[in-house]
């Protein structure tokens, strides 16, 4: 690679390429490395490897044991995630080799993010299908208990004096929440309220929500974009979707941990096949231990759920949801970090009813 030719074709190459020494120090990168990582030739070398991003699902001793053996290895849709969060999808190549008269590494990184994304929305086409019979099933069981439970609070509430409404006023406001969603649920989208909401407001009406049996060692953190327009949405269906999700994350968590909600806006992103000029973006990322890899490829089916008492529905109902929007959730989960991402299309019409 010492020749001009070399460095040419090296740089030109479509593959990120990385070269690093026996301590993981990059000694050189192409172009292609620079745009997956967003960080510039001179940042880049004499840096450490693990300075580069935030978290990498390939074990660094399997780089050691690469060194050791003079072995390489490739490592398929392995994830990594750069420090300004984007979760990228890559197939890694280690190889070692000479470089400089010493032995290095060479890294080819390979980013197979779409094929993925078409793959996984495919399958997830298949599970909303099953979702939506199941869905109706269980929202005319709710409708009749639902009605009960908004007339007991009615009753108590006429019991209590002005101060001590609080409780009851809640319990009849998302009462009458749930059962307009589960009317919705029940109907044809058209009967659907989209309406122009900050997302910021329903996202603190939901930390509100969550906020009365919020275990005292859990902290939530909010990373907001401040310039994220309106959007046209059913408030009361993305309150319930976020809802299922960061409740999901509290559960995992248990009595202690860290839940992190982050807003921004993606531009050019293809949705279910459709190609949007902006999105929004809500991340929910939890430090609890992570989903089982055995409910991964199923985990938007109903009824499927890692713990005893759930139901399984709670993912299930997001998804049909998010969807009716247009819209798409996505998912990476290791021991210390799950990241659900729901994407939302920001659409640029007239409000409707």
């Amino acid at each position: 690679m010492s020749s001009t030719v070399s460095n040419a074709i090296f740089d030109n190459m479509v593959t990120s390429m990385i070269m690093v020494d026996q301590s993981f120090v990059v000694k050189t990168n192409n172009l292609a490395a620079e745009q997956l990582f967003e960080l510039s030739a001179k940042r880049m070398q004499g840096s450490h490897l693990s300075s580069l991003y935030q978290k990498l699902s390939t074990n660094l001793a399997l780089f050691e044991q690469a060194l050791t053996t003079n072995q390489g290895f490739t490592d398929n849709l392995a994830t990594l995630m750069c420090h300004d969060l984007r979760s990228i999808t890559v197939d890694l190549c280690v190889t070692p080799m000479i470089f400089e008269e010493e032995l290095h590494l060479l890294l080819e990184l390979r980013q197979v993010d779409q094929q993925q994304r078409i793959s996984t929305e495919m399958h997830q086409l298949t599970q909303q299908q099953l979702a939506k019979d199941l869905v109706k099933g269980l929202a005319h069981e709710i409708k009749n208990p639902l009605g009960g439970l908004r007339g007991a609070a009615q009753l108590l509430d006429r019991e209590l004096d002005d101060n001590n409404r609080e409780y009851t006023q809640m319990i009849i406001e998302q009462a009458d929440r749930l059962n307009n969603l589960v009317e919705r649920l029940l109907g044809p989208n058209k009967h659907h309220q989209h309406r122009l909401h900050n997302i910021h407001k329903i996202l603190e009406k939901v930390i509100q929500l969550i906020s009365i049996e919020l275990p005292s060692g859990i902290i939530i953190e909010r990373d907001y974009d401040p310039s994220i327009p309106d959007i046209t949405i059913d408030a009361e269906q993305i309150q319930q979707s976020l809802l299922n999700i960061i409740q999901n994350a509290i559960q995992a968590l248990g009595n202690e941990g860290e839940i992190k909600i982050v807003t921004r806006v993606a531009n050019q992103i293809t949705i279910n096949g459709k190609r949007h000029r902006l999105a929004l973006e809500i991340k929910i990322i939890d430090n609890g231990p992570g989903i089982p890899q055995e409910l991964k490829n199923a985990l938007f089916y109903p009824m499927v759920t890692g713990r005893a008492e759930g139901t399984g529905l709670g993912l299930s109902i997001t998804q049909t949801l998010i969807q009716q929007h247009q819209g798409r959730v996505d998912f990476i989960s290791a021991p210390g970090h799950t990241e659900f991402t729901v994407i939302l299309p920001v659409q640029h019409h007239k409000e409707r009813s």
